[in-house]
């Protein structure tokens, strides 16, 4: 795989928000390297989940999806390192916990496939639509370790 520096969104979802798990997140994304540029904890309205879950709009989990993603505040994290969108898919383990490998995120902290801790992009187009929903220029803070 060809090592390329990327930034990617992640979202801390409001079950893991609620129950107290946002440190642990960040800690899984920070142990493999990946550096977080920009943080913000916001409280999505419906219409604004709505208008960020749009790609899912004819799903049958559209509603309860923004539903959910609306009831309590969330993490929306940008993070930057090598292959950062497809390393923070592997970290972050599969939608369904049951089927995530052991030591993700969602093997150790989802409750199921809708309340799974964690969001993320997943591949470069929805990073350039995600990555801006929440974060301007001068929000996107790179640096070197």
């Amino acid at each position: 795989m060809q090592k390329i520096t990327e930034k990617t969104l992640v979202m801390v979802k409001p079950d893991a928000v609620v129950k107290g798990f946002v440190g642990k997140v960040l800690t899984y994304f920070e142990d493999q390297g990946l550096k977080i540029v920009a943080a913000k904890m916001v409280h999505l309205s419906k219409e604004e989940a709505k208008k960020f879950y749009y790609v899912h709009q004819q799903r049958p989990f559209y509603e309860s999806l923004t539903e959910f993603m609306s009831s309590a505040p969330i993490l929306a994290v940008v993070l930057e390192g090598e292959n950062a969108i497809s390393r923070v898919r592997e970290i972050m383990g599969a939608t369904n916990p049951k089927e995530a490998k052991p030591g993700t995120i969602r093997s150790s902290l989802a409750e199921n496939v809708e309340r799974n801790a964690v969001h993320g992009s997943d591949s470069p187009e929805s990073a350039a639509y995600e990555i801006p929903f929440f974060f301007n220029q001068l929000e996107l803070c790179s640096y070197n370790l």
